[in-house]
Protein backbone atom coordinates (compact mmCIF):
# COMPACT_ATOMS: atom_id res chain seq x y z
CA UNK A 1 0.00 0.00 0.00
CA UNK A 2 1.39 3.18 -0.64
CA UNK A 3 1.25 6.49 1.09
CA UNK A 4 -0.36 9.88 -0.17
CA UNK A 5 0.32 13.09 0.32
CA UNK A 6 -3.03 15.38 1.61
CA UNK A 7 -3.64 18.54 2.98
CA UNK A 8 -5.16 17.83 6.29
CA UNK A 9 -9.09 18.59 7.02
CA UNK A 10 -8.77 18.23 10.75
CA UNK A 11 -5.23 18.75 11.97
CA UNK A 12 -4.65 22.15 10.22
CA UNK A 13 -4.11 25.70 11.03
CA UNK A 14 -4.19 27.75 8.41
CA UNK A 15 -4.64 25.55 4.75
CA UNK A 16 -3.67 21.89 6.27
CA UNK A 17 -0.47 21.29 4.28
CA UNK A 18 1.92 21.12 7.61
CA UNK A 19 -1.08 19.00 8.91
CA UNK A 20 -0.84 16.50 6.23
CA UNK A 21 3.19 16.78 5.24
CA UNK A 22 3.34 15.98 9.35
CA UNK A 23 1.25 12.73 9.45
CA UNK A 24 2.89 11.80 5.37
CA UNK A 25 6.39 11.82 7.66
CA UNK A 26 5.12 10.45 10.43
CA UNK A 27 6.33 13.62 12.66
CA UNK A 28 4.41 15.96 15.03
CA UNK A 29 2.62 18.57 13.19
CA UNK A 30 3.87 21.04 15.64
CA UNK A 31 7.76 20.54 14.68
CA UNK A 32 6.41 20.44 10.32
CA UNK A 33 4.88 24.05 11.48
CA UNK A 34 8.16 25.39 13.40
CA UNK A 35 10.15 23.97 10.23
CA UNK A 36 8.17 25.76 7.80
CA UNK A 37 7.78 29.60 9.83
CA UNK A 38 11.30 28.70 9.84
CA UNK A 39 12.26 28.76 6.24
CA UNK A 40 9.68 31.53 5.95
CA UNK A 41 12.30 33.50 7.38
CA UNK A 42 14.95 32.39 5.08
CA UNK A 43 14.41 34.37 2.02
CA UNK A 44 10.90 33.76 2.02
CA UNK A 45 11.58 30.37 0.69
CA UNK A 46 8.45 28.67 3.07
CA UNK A 47 5.82 31.12 2.52
CA UNK A 48 6.31 30.50 -1.93
CA UNK A 49 6.60 26.83 -0.96
CA UNK A 50 2.98 26.73 1.16
CA UNK A 51 1.52 28.59 -1.31
CA UNK A 52 2.64 26.25 -3.95
CA UNK A 53 0.95 23.09 -1.69
CA UNK A 54 -2.00 24.62 -0.76
CA UNK A 55 -3.20 24.53 -4.58
CA UNK A 56 -1.18 21.77 -5.72
CA UNK A 57 -1.93 19.15 -2.38
CA UNK A 58 -5.21 17.81 -2.28
CA UNK A 59 -7.06 17.97 0.43
CA UNK A 60 -8.49 14.83 2.25
CA UNK A 61 -11.59 15.18 2.19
Amino acid sequence: MSKRLYRSSLDKQLGGVCGGLAKYLELDPSLVRIAAIILMFVGGTGFLAYLVAWFVIPSDI
